[in-house]
């Protein structure tokens, strides 16, 4: 569904060639906004722009390639946006990095470094840019996307977890100081259909959507709406909340593998 809600809006999402961050920028341009989105591989970041433009009908969106953990290439983005557009009201901090998979005691400092610097510091480095070049003085809203592993426990993906609860913490942290100019919340979302999870979910669909009260996996568009709701009007009195996305499964397991 397409709404007017968010013409004249201008959003910024990281991650956004692809997954939930591609299916978070076509609502937007649905709903009116122009779009930035921003990632790192060239051939991805030219696909997804004019597929999203062919999609949405919009002329209203520019790519840009950046590495979310790299600070100069933050502010580049930022700074493309306010060239293009003149403004940035809505920040959607969706990218992240996961290269470890196992146990804690064997995740690697080189590892650790760059999971921390892409999934829980990044977050915060876009934040104060779009907070200096618009919203300190304008206003506007930051969605972080987490992950439920950010409030389970998990034997293969414990840091990663550990950096999406430090973003769950920053996101009430930043709610609180950067209101009343600014609202900041963020999405927990479960497991995804998205490329990346594929190896998860693929062979064994049935068998996790059988687990669930919903009895199905997320798709992206389940995320997208979620935040567009969150970065609109709607929801002008909801700041430094978490809204955990999962089908009903974070009350009925702990996430840990039997």
């Amino acid at each position: 569904m397409s709404t007017t809600e968010l013409t004249g809006r201008v959003a910024v999402v990281t991650g956004g060639s692809k997954g939930i961050g591609r299916a978070i920028a076509a609502k937007m341009l649905r709903d009116g906004a122009a779009v930035v989105i921003a990632s790192r591989k060239p051939d991805g970041v030219k696909a997804a722009t004019e597929e999203l433009a062919a999609e949405t009908g919009s002329e209203q969106i520019l790519g840009v390639v950046a590495n979310a953990g790299d600070p100069a290439q933050a502010a580049d983005t930022v700074e493309a946006a306010m060239t293009r557009f003149g403004r940035v009201d809505i920040l959607v901090n969706n990218a992240a990095t996961n290269p470890h998979m196992g146990p804690l005691i064997e995740l690697t400092e080189s590892k650790a470094a760059k999971t921390t610097q892409v999934n829980q510091y990044a977050p915060l480095v876009w934040t104060k840019l779009a907070w200096q070049a618009w919203m300190a003085e304008h206003g506007g809203v930051v969605l972080n996307i987490a992950s439920v592993g950010g409030l389970i426990v998990d034997p293969h993906i414990g840091y990663y977890n550990a950096t999406k609860a430090a973003l769950i913490h920053l996101t009430r942290q930043l709610a609180y100081e950067l209101g009343p100019k600014v609202r900041v919340n963020v999405i927990a979302p479960g497991l995804i259909k998205t490329e990346l999870a594929r190896a998860v979910w693929e062979e064994r669909e049935d068998i996790l959507s059988a687990t669930l009260p919903l009895r199905r996996l997320g798709a992206v568009e389940d995320i997208a709406e979620a935040a567009a709701f969150l970065v609109s009007a709607r929801s002008s009195w909801i700041t430094g909340q978490s809204l955990v996305i999962d089908g009903g499964a974070l009350p009925l397991s702990i996430g840990v593998d039997s």
